[in-house]
């Protein structure tokens, strides 16, 4: 599992996650992504790069998605593969975890969820 953040320096970070998010893939991101969740006010996670995605993937993003919430903030998952889309649709947590497919509709939904 591969993660790349882009951070320009405001509230909002975006993760690109690549491989598959199994138990390796999890450990991998699970610091990085707690740390940003704690650091920032939303982060957009480029879902695309992800092949397969396990339950241990899912509780990282939705622990990342609730310490957001927490603070007012908030996650949204971009253009995750039909695959990986099924599996979060069939989980339930799409409130949690929203899907979008394009940057400009990740912040649309950021700023629509949790006005500043």
């Amino acid at each position: 599992m591969r993660i790349e953040t882009s951070d320009n320096g405001d509230a909002t970070a975006k993760v690109a996650l690549t491989g598959r998010l199994d138990i390796a893939g999890a450990e991998a991101v699970a610091l990085p992504l707690a740390t940003l969740a704690g650091a920032k006010q939303a982060l957009i996670i480029d879902m695309s790069g992800v092949s397969f995605i396990a339950s241990i993937g899912i509780r990282h993003l939705v622990s990342a998605a609730k310490a957001l919430a927490r603070r007012n903030g908030g996650l949204v998952l971009v253009n995750p593969t039909p695959l990986v889309a099924e599996v979060l649709a069939t989980s339930g947590l799409t409130d949690i975890l929203p899907i979008v497919h394009s940057d400009a509709e990740a912040v649309t939904a950021l700023s629509r969820s949790h006005p500043a």
